[in-house]
C-alpha cells in the first residue's frame, strides 16, 4: 500500500512540475511517463483540482490545466528606513517578511532563496541610488517566483559608467563573466553571477537591456527590450529542486585552487553589434577584459558561425602566451571557428608559448563543440 501511495505522489509531482510545459497534453504525457491509463491520470488531476493546486478550463477534448496561485505577496520598502539603522538590513527583511511567505520548503531550497534574496536586496540598497524597493512573491504548488524592483539609476547604466564601457550591452558581457563590482572594497562581485545559476530562471531587466539565464540550458542572453527605468530582478525556482548552493559553487571552483571562484564562461556573441562579424583585435580585447581573474576560461561560441584571424590570434595566441598559467577552452565552436582557433594555436606552438585548448567539459557538464 505504501508503494502505491509513493507512486501516486510521484505522479502528482510530475504533473505539477510539467503542467506549465504541457497545459493541454499533461494527461497524455503523464500516462506515457508512468505507463498508466489516461483514466488513472485523470483521477490525479481531479485530486489536484480539488486541492486547488491546479485549475482546469475548456471542454473535455480541449481541456487546459494550469498551476493555481497559492499565494501572492507584495511589499514596498523605502531606502530611508534602512539608512543609518544597523538594526534593519536585508537579513531582517528576510527573517521577518520573506521567510514566512515562502513557508515550508526543503532546507536546500530555503538556502538558495536566502542567498539570492539577501544578495539582490543588498545590491538594491547599496547600489541603485533609488528611494524605493518593491518585493513581490508568487507561489504555486510547484514553483516560487520573486521580483525585486527599484527605481534607481539602473544596474547596466551604472556599470557602463563605472567601467567606461561603450554601452549597456558591454555591462551584460561583464556580468556574464563574474567577479564584477563597482565597489570592490565592499563586494566580491560574485553575488549576481552565482545567483543567476542557482535558479530555474533568472533575469535582470534594466534600461534597454535584458540579461537572462535558464538552468540546464546553454547561455540565453536576450539583449533588446523596451527601455525601463530602474532595475528589476526576476527569480524562479522549483519548490522541490534537489539543487544546492554548494553544487552551484563547486561548478566554478576546484580543489586545486582551494575552492576559489576560478572558472567562467564567456558568451562570445555579446561582443558583437548587430550583424558585425568578430574580426578585430579590439573586439577580442573587449572580450578578454578581466578574464585574467580566472584560471579556467570557457569561450562559448554559440550563434557565432565565424571569426576573423586577428580576433582568434589575439585570444588564443597573444593572450595565451601572456598567461600560460590559464586554461582557455572553446565551447560550441563551428567548423569555421575551430579552423581559426587551430590556426592561431599553431602560431602559438611555433613560438613554443601559450596554453593548449583542451576538450574539458563546460561547468554544466556539456562537452565543448
Amino acid at each position: 500500500m505504501s508503494g502505491m501511495r509513493t507512486r501516486g505522489k510521484d505522479v502528482r509531482r510530475y504533473i505539477l512540475d510539467h503542467i506549465d510545459e504541457f497545459p493541454k497534453d499533461i494527461s497524455k504525457k503523464t500516462a506515457e511517463k508512468f505507463r498508466i491509463t489516461r483514466q488513472a491520470v485523470n483521477k490525479h488531476l481531479r485530486r489536484l483540482t480539488e486541492e486547488k493546486a491546479i485549475t482546469e478550463s475548456g471542454e473535455t477534448r480541449s481541456r487546459v490545466y494550469k498551476l493555481a496561485p497559492l499565494s501572492e505577496w507584495r511589499k514596498t520598502y523605502r531606502y530611508e528606513e534602512f539608512r543609518g539603522s544597523p538594526a534593519l538590513g536585508e537579513d531582517i527583511v528576510w527573517r521577518d517578511d520573506i521567510l514566512p511567505v515562502l513557508g515550508q520548503v526543503p532546507d536546500n531550497v530555503r538556502n538558495i532563496w536566502m542567498h539570492a534574496f539577501t544578495e539582490m536586496f543588498n545590491n538594491a540598497l547599496e547600489h541603485s541610488a533609488g528611494d524605493t524597493f518593491m518585493v513581490e512573491i508568487k507561489k504555486t504548488a510547484a514553483t516560487t517566483e520573486m521580483f525585486i524592483a527599484d527605481n534607481g539609476v539602473g544596474i547596466f547604466r551604472k556599470i557602463q559608467k563605472a567601467l567606461s564601457l561603450l554601452d549597456e550591452r558591454h555591462a551584460v558581457l561583464e556580468l556574464a563573466k563574474g567577479k564584477l563590482t563597482t565597489d570592490p572594497s565592499k563586494h566580491s562581485g560574485e553575488g549576481i553571477f552565482f545567483a543567476s545559476r542557482m535558479f530555474d530562471e533568472y533575469a535582470i531587466l534594466s534600461g534597454g537591456v535584458h540579461f537572462s539565464h535558464e538552468f540546464g540550458k546553454d547561455e540565453d542572453w536576450i539583449l533588446e527590450k523596451a527601455p525601463q527605468d530602474g532595475t528589476t530582478v526576476y527569480m524562479k525556482l522549483n519548490n522541490h529542486t534537489s539543487r544546492t548552493t554548494k553544487k552551484v559553487f563547486d561548478q566554478f571552483s576546484s580543489e586545486e585552487d582551494d575552492y576559489q571562484f576560478n572558472k567562467t564562461v564567456v558568451p562570445v556573441k555579446l561582443a558583437q553589434y548587430g550583424n558585425d562579424q568578430l574580426v578585430s583585435r579590439s573586439q577580442a580585447k573587449r572580450l578578454l577584459a578581466r578574464v585574467e581573474l580566472f584560471r579556467i576560461v570557457i569561450f562559448d561560441f554559440k550563434d557565432v558561425p565565424t571569426i576573423g584571424q586577428a580576433f582568434a590570434d589575439e585570444i588564443f595566441r597573444v593572450f595565451g602566451r601572456l598567461h600560460p598559467e590559464m586554461e582557455l577552452h572553446a565551447l560550441h565552436a563551428s567548423p569555421e571557428v575551430k579552423r581559426m582557433i587551430a590556426r592561431a594555436k599553431s602560431g602559438a606552438a611555433a613560438s613554443d608559448a601559450g596554453p593548449a585548448e583542451t576538450s574539458a567539459p563546460s561547468p554544466d557538464g556539456q562537452k565543448p563543440a
